[in-house]
């Protein structure tokens, strides 16, 4: 039996940043590489800290990063990494 894979669609505000140098190299990330990086953007509470999270995620793609540094995976994937995090969503 095949375990069910839990992918996030892309927000607005993330589809905006896939400028098109980023959009080819987000093109090129398996689906799960994309949600650990949808997942890592969406998870903080606050605006600011969001867009700071964008922008990381935009340099990050840039250098050649393929996931999020230091991040258990997601909480929404894995229930193993909910342990990382206050509350489950």
């Amino acid at each position: 039996m095949q375990k069910e894979i839990f992918l996030h669609q892309v927000p607005k505000d993330i589809d905006r940043a896939l400028t098109h140098k980023i959009r080819d190299i987000w093109d090129r990330l398996t689906p799960l590489a994309r949600n650990e990086w949808i997942c890592w953007v969406t998870i903080v509470k606050k605006a600011e800290t969001r867009k700071e999270h964008i922008e990381r995620m935009q340099s990050d793609l840039l250098a050649g990063k393929r996931r999020p540094c230091c991040w258990p995976g997601c909480p929404h994937r894995n229930p193993n990494t909910a342990k990382w995090f206050s509350k489950k969503r």
